[in-house]
């Protein structure tokens, strides 16, 4: 009977340091690992490890991040809108502005230009010095028909600094410099 009840007594033991956080795999090191697949082109195993942080901790915006920049580059498209949705969900207010830019990409991609220009705009009031929002939310306004906030957005993503802004306006609109924003960076 003291063989059997050690043996038990062994095996929790076991089983109770093999679940402590020390043993375990961390929600960081499973990032890590899919960052360097997906640096290195491995895109099948960076989704696999970015899923195992998730599963770790729910509410990791990186990992959602990351994960959907992969599934994007796999133009697995709905598993990337979903998962910028979540680093939306569950990320401060930069990573929200970089996941509302980001999921305006793949709407853009996937034709919902009216989806984009909204994703673009909230990205914008997130974070008003996002020259690459308004460069993206300009070719989605373009797509619906809405030149005049096109021309808007263009101007401002140029003055933030955005060099294709800046050429298209050079090329399509001469003398954009000297005119005033008609509504902010709104």
């Amino acid at each position: 009977m003291k063989k059997i009840l050690l043996s038990l007594a062994l095996t929790a033991i076991v089983a109770m340091g093999l679940a402590s956080p020390a043993a375990a795999e961390s929600a960081n090191n499973w990032f890590d690992r899919g960052f360097d697949c997906q640096i290195q082109g491995d895109i099948k195993n960076a989704l696999e490890h970015y899923t195992k942080a998730i599963e770790i901790d729910p509410a990791f915006a990186m990992a959602y991040q990351m994960r959907g920049a992969a599934n994007q580059k796999l133009k697995k498209y709905q598993q990337a809108l979903s998962d910028y949705s979540m680093v939306i969900n569950c990320g401060e207010t930069n990573f929200r502005a970089v996941g509302y830019y980001n999921r305006g990409i793949v709407k853009n991609m996937t034709g919902d230009f009216s989806g984009a220009t909204a994703d673009f705009s909230q990205a914008i009031a997130l974070d008003g010095k996002m020259a690459p929002a308004f460069f993206h939310r300009a070719i989605a306004r373009s797509k619906t028909g809405d030149f005049p906030g096109r021309q808007e957005d263009f101007r401002q993503a140029a003055r933030l600094g955005d060099l294709n802004a800046e050429a298209w306006l050079n090329t399509y609109c001469p003398g954009w410099r000297e005119m005033p924003l008609a509504g902010g960076p709104s």
